[in-house]
């Protein structure tokens, strides 16, 4: 519920309160959590009015949130990752929680999520086989909540170095290093697992560039489906670091991976004028538009990429190309990257299209959710 939606407030509240939701008459609404100095002013966590809110009905939460993806996905298997809680669409509005291996990790960004970040960490501890939970609430939007940043060990002791997890790729799998205490988001990007494993299958002695490459997901992904060659855009020198790291571990054999530190617009426009070709190309871009009011921007941000990229790409090549920008819908991605292909001069099919991994699922009435985005498109 958007501050401006709110017509009166009766008695006091503070960030994190549960309060009431009524409509203009009176009648119920919903359970929600309050931020009073953001713009968000409520998140449901409950329309049935019978619901009592509280530590009790929190924890159970959580415990349904595991027990959801036990019943569809089996047990989590040691040395596995898996997104436990998915916020809203779990009905933790707020509350994001991915495990690795045996440490889960964190993140809350909303007040009332703030206020039982203990019930929640007991509640982890209670239902999975884990030996830490560590807190990683440093996103920007907690400044939007009036909440400071907060970073460390909630149960347990943070672990010093990455932890190593195994994820399934071309059949067999890939090890990879997350950095817990310092990577993106909660260290590694859950979220595109299974469309890492589905760009593997398609890789098969193609020539492959992923962009926006991280610590070599897709990188590794397809060199396990059989690439010919990688190459892998990435700007953050620690990330690039961790990636090579990660192709220690999987033996990748010299000559089949190369990476290029630096900014992946420039470095788009530089492989362009080297008249370098590829067969299968990946964009994975950070979210370009965090707020509706950043789209269009964004929209020449996606346009720029996608078309350098369809200019690099072989004749019968494919690309993978992505937005997790909650702001800019399906519908708008597809009329950016049409606009691109036409800019380009590149006619193309669409193969399919990608969305998040089935850990992360999306409740019908938060559509929100639905962030990641992406095509697959082969030129003709």
């Amino acid at each position: 519920m958007f501050s401006g939606a709110v017509g009166a407030v009766r008695g006091e509240v503070a960030a994190g309160d549960i309060v009431r939701i009524a409509s203009a008459d009176g009648r119920f609404l919903a359970w929600a959590g309050c931020s009073p100095v953001s713009q968000i002013f409520a998140r449901v966590w409950s329309f049935r009015e019978e619901d009592q809110v509280d530590a009790r009905f929190v924890a159970a939460r959580m415990a349904e949130a595991i027990a959801w993806r036990d019943a569809r996905f089996g047990a989590l298997a040691a040395g596995r990752a898996r997104r436990i809680a998915n916020a809203e669409a779990d009905g933790l509005p707020g509350c994001i929680v991915d495990v690795y291996a045996s440490t889960a990790v964190m993140q809350l960004s909303a007040a009332a999520a703030d206020r039982w970040r203990d019930t929640l960490a007991g509640a982890l501890l209670e239902h999975l086989p884990l030996t830490a939970v560590v807190e990683r609430s440093d996103a920007e939007v907690r400044e939007l909540e009036g909440l400071p940043p907060r970073v460390g060990a909630l149960r347990g002791a943070a672990p010093g170095h990455p932890l190593e997890v195994i994820e399934p790729a071309a059949g067999t799998t890939i090890t990879m290093l997350v950095d817990v205490a310092r990577g993106h988001k909660t260290g590694m990007y859950l979220d595109q697992a299974a469309n890492r494993a589905a760009v593997a299958a398609l890789a098969a002695g193609r020539r492959v560039l992923n962009c926006f490459a991280y610590t070599g997901g897709f990188s590794l992904a397809c060199l396990r489906g059989g690439a010919s060659e990688v190459v892998s855009i990435e700007s953050a020198a620690e990330a690039v670091a961790l990636a090579r790291l990660n192709e220690e571990r999987n033996g990748v054999a010299a000559g089949r991976s190369s990476w290029i530190t630096g900014d992946v617009f420039g470095e788009l426009r530089r492989l362009r004028d080297a008249r370098r070709r590829f067969d299968l190309i990946v964009l994975d871009p950070p979210k370009f538009a965090p707020t509706q009011g950043h789209v269009d921007r964004a929209a020449r941000a996606y346009k720029d990429i996608n078309l350098l990229a369809l200019k690099l790409l072989e004749p019968g090549g494919l690309l993978a190309t992505f937005s997790c920008s909650s702001a800019v819908d399906a519908a708008l991605f597809r009329q950016i990257v049409a606009g691109a292909a036409e800019d380009a001069g590149a006619d193309a099919f669409v193969r399919g299209a990608f969305g998040a991994a089935p850990d992360h699922p999306v409740r019908l009435a938060f559509p929100e959710g639905e962030y990641l985005k992406g095509l697959l498109l082969e030129r003709l």
